[in-house]
């Protein structure tokens, strides 16, 4: 081996020439890495060179070979190699290098502790950590932290705890506690609480040290060494909730503390900010239990106002950014009791501060917890609307751009309740734009074309809430306006004016056709522009626009475009724009709507666009290549110069920040999936799912291979990708379903073993799909995919009923199965609904956060439709989810009760008569709700106790209770909505099981002066086949009221359509011919 041209070659990586790089890469890779003695070289480089950089190179060289060569070096030169490295490291200067080597040696001693080698390492190590040398304690805690990455235990950990609690308390060096701290970290993520009782404890002990060090490098402003105690603190939420639960609230404080501290860095404040959001994701029942949010709340609340300027581009994270974000996950994540509600509370005084920046922040804040909390704050939005309007109108700009944004989230969340108040928001969104468009040219023209910007995309949110209707009377003073914008240069206000006429054609249907041409003519365009990627991005926007303007006009008025467009997106696949791509998926999602199957002329070409892009392959979770890995490190090797350097493996040139590269940084096990490549293929999954169903039977030449493609990203690393794949499978599932069903195959119908068997290809695809299922929903953390997954699967039952719950294995059905995840998921058991750690337990809780909530309102809506394909057989599974759901009837919460009385009623009335055994449990708590405050509630148990009485044969128990019922729902009939349309309906299936048994003179006038019903339709069909029964029966009582039944049946006869089934309305047509008689 040539000594000198190695060396030379390893310094010709140093030098910031591509093509020399790639040339000693090339011989060092062909010549010299295949054979041992080249790592024995690098060990001698790395132990004697004089060179830091080349030292450096050398170690991360060598740390590569020594798992493929370390076996076959000879055993007699080991202990000399051994010696040699570890004697370097404690007399190596630079940092980088001693990091450097520190894996060296632990990648070595992977190999040797398996083999029973180098057994006193860690003796030694130990020994090096008590030195009275700090260099020595340095590398030795370093190495010691490289050790605790391999796998096993190596180390004595009783001995371990000791050298820690010294180490981490060393007044010498600021690296030996930052070590120490990053050493921690690994010794905290191989601790098992229920197995290591005194690890814990001793942890326990060391964390207000581990406090006081991270607070010392702050005081410091050591910014390295505070990182890693950052990094260190963020590792050790993911481990053992014990770890931290004796300190946890006093942590939050403290890293609260320095959140809002103005006299810190903000690096700092940052890093503490991003902590707290990891403790709201992580530990949010701890963070619940502990009724920290509202403290958390407002702190963020505080930060907020430091905002600054935000006209430019730059989008760096600040704490004030940060913050921001704070607000978002609190909302999502915690009840709001212990968010939106002190939020609302506190940002009054900030709304009519003197100081703009506060006012803009109090609209800021509440506009980042409106996703969090839709539902509550839709009960809020008479006392926001005001104050929303009056910042509209403030004097200041910066406010006008923060309540502008306020409207746009507003907007997006609570389309149907913000539209509803569009005669005094459109005025004010149209005001705020002319001022801006007038005042372009002056000192303030970035500001108000920040203003514009806003304005559309307020417009754009707000419009599409709107009734067609009340759209139509804004598109003669938005559209040209929003026209003129799109010939601005400046190509975001050009996008945000695009999305805007997009939506407001949408949203006004046919008044938005004497504008179509025009507006396509200006458009189109944009439709064919290449260039830069905010053109690129333009032409992105200009298609989603097309796609809503397509939706507005018809497939008929569209029909000219059509073609072009289709052979512009699809040429847009290949231009490297995932935005673009996206744009061009949805597109053809929404043609594919607007068309129906006549878009089978373009199949072809977008079922081959979209399977591409999901046979894309998407990176590796392993390192890099050897070269390529050497290339990124080479930052750390010029000794904070810049320089450009080309990757062997890419051929592309990148600047590399060599002050901050560290063989330490180079960790991919943080890979959580959610790649570029993979949030695109999520968007095209669902775009099949839109395309399949829409085009039906022509669809199916391509299903097969749509299914295999599909079903193999079942399980992806990125939660998108999973549930867009089981949704997409579902729906592929339904669509053969109703075609089988055009094609003859009879309606299902309810109970197992299987009245209607379906064809083979259905029941294999049903298999498929409900193994993958089955697969993914038990074990899902992603509470937003567990939520589809609920959906998904009851709204199959619905429409295709058991038969795919049938399996071709025993026990020949997933029943169990199904309802063993339905309960987990009620029961706040499942993987979803726990902190990382688990230690926590959610039932103890009395109020959950609207999305925690939504996972179990899913489930529960599915196990209603599992009860609707298993019909009266449902009844021995309701045996098990009887105890669960009934403990919500009584949550202080009413949406929980509402809803969980909804779910028993549809149940009732799925399981017929066999109800009966559980009439005494159900009437109990029914009854109780018949007075309940809220209305929704009130009116669910109404419904529910009607077909209780209308299904269980347990006459002892229902006619028991019939007096108290009666009594109960009297007041209701002086109700509105769908309490008093449930009164009527209830009151109309007592009368029809047991007229006999009641003061049938003196109940009915009063349900037939509230007739026809005006909000529940559905409660129809029991009112009025009880009248026609009474008729037919020739009651007296109902005789006596034919003056008022006429002008109800009238009503209930003409439009709208919905008001009756086509059977009632048949039979009310016979009763109308019987009383003209």
């Amino acid at each position: 081996m040539d000594d000198q041209e190695f060396v030379q070659l390893l310094q010709s990586l140093l030098q910031p020439d591509t093509e020399r790089v790639k040339a000693a890469t090339g011989t060092l890779n062909k010549k010299y890495y295949t054979s041992p003695q080249s790592l024995v070289a690098l060990i001698h480089v790395l132990t004697t060179h004089g060179d830091s950089g080349l030292r450096q190179l050398a170690a991360i060289e060598a740390r590569k070979l020594v798992p493929k060569f370390w076996g076959d070096v000879p055993t007699n030169q080991k202990p000399q190699i051994r010696n040699q490295v570890l004697q370097s490291i404690f007399s190596e200067q630079k940092d980088i290098v001693r990091h450097g080597t520190s894996r060296v040696i632990a990648t070595i001693a992977s190999i040797d502790f398996e083999g029973g080698q180098w057994g006193d390492l860690p003796s030694l190590l130990m020994n090096g950590a008590n030195s009275n040398q700090v260099r020595e304690r340095e590398a030795a805690v370093h190495v010691i932290f490289a050790l605790l990455e391999i796998p096993g235990e190596y180390m004595d950990q009783d001995r371990l705890w000791e050298v820690f609690s010294k180490t981490l308390q060393d007044n010498e060096s600021a690296a030996v506690r930052a070590n120490t701290m990053e050493a921690l970290s690994r010794m905290a993520m191989m601790i098992e609480a229920d197995e290591q009782e005194d690890a814990v404890a001793k942890f326990q002990q060391l964390v207000p040290t581990m406090v006081n060090v991270l607070q010392g490098f702050i005081k410091d402003e050591d910014e390295e060494n505070a990182m890693k105690a950052f990094e260190a603190f963020q590792t050790f939420l993911g481990c053992e909730t014990a770890l931290l639960a004796k300190h946890f609230g006093d942590l939050v404080r403290f890293m609260l503390h320095i959140s809002v501290n103005k006299s810190l860095d903000d690096e700092f404040r940052n890093q503490a900010l991003a902590f707290l959001m990891q403790c709201v994701r992580y530990r949010k029942l701890k963070i619940q239990g502990l009724r920290l949010g509202e403290e958390l709340t407002l702190k963020a609340l505080e930060i907020v106002p430091e905002l600054g300027d935000l006209t430019g581009e730059e989008e760096d994270v600040t704490p004030a950014r940060s913050a921001l974000g704070l607000l978002d996950i609190l909302a999502s994540s915690l009840p709001p009791s212990q968010v939106v509600v002190p939020l609302l509370k506190a940002i009054g005084p900030y709304v009519t501060s003197e100081d703009p920046d506060r006012r803009r922040a109090g609209i800021l804040a509440l506009g980042m917890s409106v996703e969090g909390a839709p539902d509550f704050i839709a009960t809020q939005l008479q006392e926001i609307l005001p104050m929303v309007l009056h910042l509209l109108a403030d004097p200041s700009v910066s406010v006008r751009a923060g309540a502008l944004n306020g409207v746009a989230r507003l907007a997006d969340d609570l389309a149907e309740n913000m539209g509803k108040e569009h005669a005094k928001l459109i005025p004010a969104l149209i005001q705020n734009f002319d001022m801006a468009v007038n005042d372009l040219s002056g000192p303030n023209g970035d500001a108000n074309l920040g203003i514009i910007k806003g304005s559309c995309n307020a417009v754009d949110s707000l419009i599409e809430g709107l009734e067609p209707e009340d759209a139509a009377k804004y598109v003669s003073e938005l559209i040209p306006r929003f026209i003129k914008v799109v010939g601005h240069e400046e190509m975001k206000t050009k996008m945000a004016a695009v999305g805007a006429i997009g939506s407001v054609a949408s949203a006004a249907e046919d008044a938005f056709l004497p504008y179509f041409n025009h507006t396509m003519q200006i458009l189109g365009e944009y439709i064919m522009i290449k260039g830069d990627s905010d053109e690129l991005d333009l032409r992105g926007a200009v298609c989603d626009a097309f796609g809503k303007i397509a939706t507005a006009v018809g497939a008929e008025p569209f029909k000219q475009y059509l073609g072009p467009l289709m052979q512009s997106s699809e040429e847009a696949l290949h231009l490297d724009h995932p935005r673009l791509r996206e744009s061009t998926f949805i597109l053809w999602s929404t043609m594919a709507k607007v068309y129906e199957q006549d878009f089978d002329a373009y199949l072809s070409g977008v079922v081959k666009g979209l399977l591409e892009s999901l046979e894309q392959e998407e990176p590796d979770e392993g390192g890099l290549e050897l070269s390529q890995q050497a290339n990124e490190m080479l930052g750390s090797l010029m000794e904070g110069k810049e320089v450009k350097q080309q990757s062997s493996a890419s051929a592309e040139q990148e600047i590399i920040d060599v002050e901050e590269a560290d063989d330490d940084d180079l960790d991919w096990a943080d890979f959580d999936g959610a790649t570029a490549i993979a949030m695109e293929k999520e968007i095209a999954i669902e775009v099949i799912g839109d395309v399949l169903t829409c085009t039906k039977s022509k669809f199916l030449p391509y299903l097969q291979k749509t299914v295999e493609v599909v079903l193999g990203l079942a399980d992806h690393a990125y939660e998108g990708v999973r549930k867009a794949s089981l949704g997409t499978l579902w729906r592929a599932y339904a669509c053969l379903w109703s075609l089988a069903e055009e094609q003859g195959m009879e309606k299902w119908r309810p109970g197992l073993p299987l009245q209607v068997q379906p064809p083979d290809e259905l029941k294999k695809l049903g298999n498929l799909v409900m193994t993958a299922t089955l697969g993914v929903w038990q074990s899902e953390e992603d509470r937003g995919a567990v939520t589809d997954i609920n959906r998904d699967l009851g709204a199959t039952l619905k429409l295709c009923g058991p038969a795919l719950l049938v399996t071709d294995k025993p026990p020949q059905n997933v029943v169990e199965d199904i309802t063993s995840q339905l309960l987990t998921i009620i029961t706040r058991s499942h993987p979803c609904q726990i902190d990382l750690g688990g230690e926590d337990d959610p039932d103890l809780l009395e109020e959950s956060s609207e999305y925690d909530w939504l996972v179990i309102e899913t489930a529960l809506d599915c196990m209603v439709c599992l009860s609707a394909a298993l019909g009266p057989s449902f009844s021995a599974l309701w045996r098990e989810f009887s105890k669960p759901v009934l403990k919500f009837v009584s949550s202080q919460e009413a949406t929980e009760r509402s809803q969980s009385v909804g779910s028993i009623a549809d149940c009732i009335g799925n399981m017929r008569d066999a109800v009966s055994p559980f009439t005494g449990q159900l009437l109990k708590v029914l009854q109780h709700r018949l007075g309940d405050s809220d209305s929704d509630a009130k009116a669910n148990a109404t419904y529910a106790i009607g077909l209780l009485m209308a299904n269980s044969t347990d006459e002892r128990e229902l006619l028991a209770a019939l007096p108290a019922t009666l009594r109960k729902m009297e007041p209701m009939f002086g109700a509105e909505g769908r309490v008093l349309d449930n009164a009527c309906g209830c009151v109309a299936r007592i009368i029809t099981s047991y007229g006999d048994q009641i003061p049938l003179g003196e109940i009915l006038p009063r349900l037939v002066e509230n007739l026809p019903l005006e909000t529940d339709y559905e409660e129809n069909k029991p009112v009025w086949n009880m009248v026609v029964k009474l008729y037919q029966a020739q009651n007296p009582a109902i005789m006596e009221l034919t003056p008022q039944i006429k002008p109800a049946l009238e009503k209930v006869l003409s439009p709208p359509e919905i008001q009756l089934d086509e059977e009632t309305r048949e039979q009310l047509m016979g009763l109308v011919q019987f009383l003209k008689a």
